[in-house]
């Protein structure tokens, strides 16, 4: 029984040179096949890498750029739609915090209105018939909103005269707290010496706000240069 023999198939090295040889000054369309096939890939290769750097590459960039876009719109439009859906609900939440700043503001007196609160506190040592022995207001500190005063204070009397001139603090229609409270019992006496201070505080004045963004400013700028 006889074999079948496949031919073989050799890899003509010199065949495959001979294309390449004398290619030099010649026209490419006249390259034999091989030469041509390569320089073919080799253009083809080149305008896809030359079409990926100068133009493709920006598409993708933008592509993604849209994709990252497109979600914070996405999340954009669903907190507006929970905001539109719960907007009654935030506006009466929103009436009634202004009602309660519009209480909080009540409270706190203008600068104008500062000496008759002072009174106001004196009165309510010497009304329990406590010795008010000591009313010292300080130096006022300019917050970012409001001015605080603090006011050093001695008052002497029994114990209930004390709580009796802490509770018309309390119940005065401005803000006025107690701080640093020291209580110590006189020698041999039912008496006890309270020392405190009284903090009240009011609004700032037109001048004071201007003055106090304008040192904001030139803090802001000087902190600027310094960078």
């Amino acid at each position: 029984m006889s074999k079948l023999s496949l031919p073989s198939l050799k890899f003509d090295k010199d065949r495959i040179a001979a294309q390449f040889q004398g290619l030099r000054g010649r026209h490419p369309g006249l390259w034999p096949s091989l030469p041509r096939s390569v320089l073919f890939c080799a253009v083809f290769t080149a305008l896809l890498a030359m079409g990926w750097s100068l133009y493709w590459s920006g598409l993708l960039d933008e592509l993604e750029s849209g994709r990252i876009e497109e979600v914070k719109l996405k999340e954009q439009y669903t907190d507006k739609i929970r905001q539109a859906v719960n907007l009654p609900m935030l506006r009466k939440q929103k009436e009634q915090v202004a009602q309660y700043v519009s209480q909080l503001e009540k409270q706190l007196p203008s600068k104008a209105e500062m000496d008759a609160l002072l009174s106001d506190i004196n009165q309510a040592g010497v009304g329990r018939g406590a010795q008010l022995q000591l009313f010292k207001p300080g130096q006022v500190v300019i917050r970012d909103y409001y001015a605080e005063l603090p006011i050093t204070v001695r008052v002497v009397g029994n114990y209930h005269d004390l709580g009796a001139f802490a509770s018309d603090l309390a119940n005065l229609p401005r803000i006025v707290t107690l701080n640093n409270l020291s209580i110590q019992q006189q020698d041999k006496t039912v008496l006890l010496t309270m020392d405190a201070t009284a903090k009240t505080f009011r609004y700032l004045d037109a001048e004071e706000i201007a003055q106090q963004r304008a040192e904001a400013a030139k803090k802001k700028a000087a902190e600027a240069k310094k960078k």
